[in-house]
């Protein structure tokens, strides 16, 4: 098992500690989590709150093993300073997002890092052309190239649906703020992973035309 670098270890216990206390007190909860009624009526620091809730252990600890699996290799590749402005950048990049696609639901609310893991591994996919992963539901090793692109079409449909608790308009927006906040902090991507950026574009903009199009 990996050692946890001791920014990677920070944000991991800043997580638990914060999603702890909200699993024990819903005021906390209730006051910290993302809203869109909350956050347009001025309570803008939601944006960046909830992203250290969660809903419960099960989301917790899915979401602590990508950043365990995943945050070494982009901090690695991108070094201390820039780590951070890519977790906080594709945190926000989520929630806002999520706060555009949702803006006429003042019922919506959400927690979660997923915004921010996202960007990570899309990151980590970024920079580390050759990777390969795999799914527990589907555990043969995939090019990360092909993961990343399914996993943005899969998104896709879940917003498309909306049929489910999952919070893919903050995982999309996390993942496109990732792919973005890479290319500014990490420029010679853009010639080393070129055609998985290509396939991400074209194949993001042609699903989501197709199943956003207005009739």
């Amino acid at each position: 098992m990996q050692s946890l670098p001791p920014l990677i270890l920070a944000i991991l216990v800043v997580n638990v500690l914060f999603s702890l206390k909200g699993f024990k007190d819903t005021f906390f909860f209730n006051r910290f989590k993302f809203s869109i009624a909350a956050v347009k009526g001025g309570q803008s620091y939601r944006i960046v709150s909830s992203a250290f809730l969660h809903v419960d252990m099960a989301h917790l600890g899915f979401n602590m093993f990508a950043l365990y699996l995943f945050g070494g290799q982009a901090l690695a590749g991108l070094g201390f300073l820039n780590f951070l402005i890519l977790y906080f950048s594709c945190l926000i990049a989520g929630n806002l997002f999520a706060l555009y696609f949702h803006r006429d639901n003042p019922y919506y609310s959400a927690v979660g890092a997923s915004g921010a893991i996202m960007g990570i591994l899309y990151a980590t996919i970024l920079m580390y052309p050759e990777m390969k992963l795999a799914l527990f539901i589907f555990p043969v090793p995939l090019p990360g190239y092909v993961f990343g692109i399914g996993y943005l079409v899969y998104t896709l449909f879940g917003m498309k649906k909306q049929q489910d608790n999952i919070g893919h308009t903050a995982h999309f927006g996390g993942a496109i703020g990732g792919i973005l906040t890479t290319l500014i902090l990490a420029p010679s991507v853009i010639e080393t992973s070129f055609t998985t950026l290509v396939l991400l574009v074209v194949v993001t903009v042609v699903t989501g035309f197709i199943l956003f199009k207005k009739n």
